[in-house]
């Protein structure tokens, strides 16, 4: 092993060659060390010295000069390592994946998603709920405007073929509904706004403010579907917007509307489910 901080046995002169070293170091005045200037460095000195060539000069401009020589291997992370971080990527991954999803029955039962307080069951605060849920069936329906006077109009009926598939799939969020029959005879009567669907439920707010929680096995719904369209073609102007203000909302009830009934046990569906579920006609005898 060489030491680099040794004096080289050989002295050269700035052209490579090798000079008298008591000539040389008489002539530096220190016979004990040598000494080196910026005409003679350190390390083209040793690393020539060192050499078994003809000509070590040539050799160290070709293969040392004006190159990076690294000394030392770097530290290179080892395999085990490696592995270990790319394992903790994928566990953060899968982590943030599973956050972002929506959430299961169990994670919304206990956030409280759909508990309602006391002071939050009342009618007119859904109300709006169901303006928006009348226009999303005129659009779903594709519902004619309605006639400029009272008249009514016969071909404003929609096929009732087409309008079958597109309800059974619909959401019934912001939907009036009630209890047409049922095999338990206190829930008959029973009317009001949709607020919550499950997959054996109806969760729905009464005009008497009242929230009551009707299953849909053994029952049989009354649906009300507007017969107009509720959107405006054109945007009102401000005179109407400030008429309308004034106005109470209403109910599809209070308009010309279609009714269809809803057998419960075929209903039996969430609304993410009836979306993409393939439904069947077929004929119903029991409740």
């Amino acid at each position: 092993m060489f030491n680099l901080y040794a004096p080289p046995p050989h002295i050269f002169d700035e052209h490579g060659a090798i000079v008298d070293d008591s000539a040389r170091l008489g002539h530096l005045g220190d016979t004990s060390r040598a000494r080196y200037t910026s005409k003679l460095p350190f390390v083209p000195s040793y690393v020539q010295s060192t050499l078994s060539t003809p000509d070590p000069a040539q050799l160290y401009r070709d293969r040392v000069e004006h190159r990076q020589l690294p000394l030392e291997n770097p530290d290179k992370p080892s395999a085990a390592r490696k592995e270990r971080g790319e394992r903790l990527k994928r566990k953060q991954a899968e982590t943030a994946r599973r956050k972002s999803r929506v959430p299961g029955r169990k994670a919304v039962n206990d956030k409280g998603t759909w508990k309602l307080v006391k002071e939050d069951c009342r009618f007119e605060l859904f109300l709006t709920l169901h303006g928006l849920w009348m226009g999303y069936m005129s659009e779903l329906l594709n519902l004619k405007q309605p006639p400029p006077s009272n008249v009514a109009d016969p071909g404003a009926m929609p096929s009732a073929a087409g309008m079958h598939a597109k309800l059974v799939k619909a959401d019934m969020h912001g939907a009036f509904i009630s209890v047409k029959e049922s095999k338990n005879a206190a829930l008959v009567g029973i009317a009001g706004i949709v607020v919550h669907e499950s997959e054996g439920t109806f969760r729905i707010v009464t005009k008497k403010d009242k929230l009551r929680l009707i299953p849909k096995r053994n029952s049989i719904f009354t649906l009300a579907v507007p017969l107009y369209s509720t959107q405006t073609s054109s945007l009102p102007s401000a005179a109407e917007s400030e008429q309308n203000e004034g106005l109470e909302l209403k109910t599809v009830l209070d308009a010309p509307h279609i009714v269809f009934s809803l057998y419960g046990n075929q209903f039996a569906f969430r609304a993410a489910e009836r979306a993409g579920k393939k439904f069947k006609a077929k004929e119903t005898i029991e409740l």
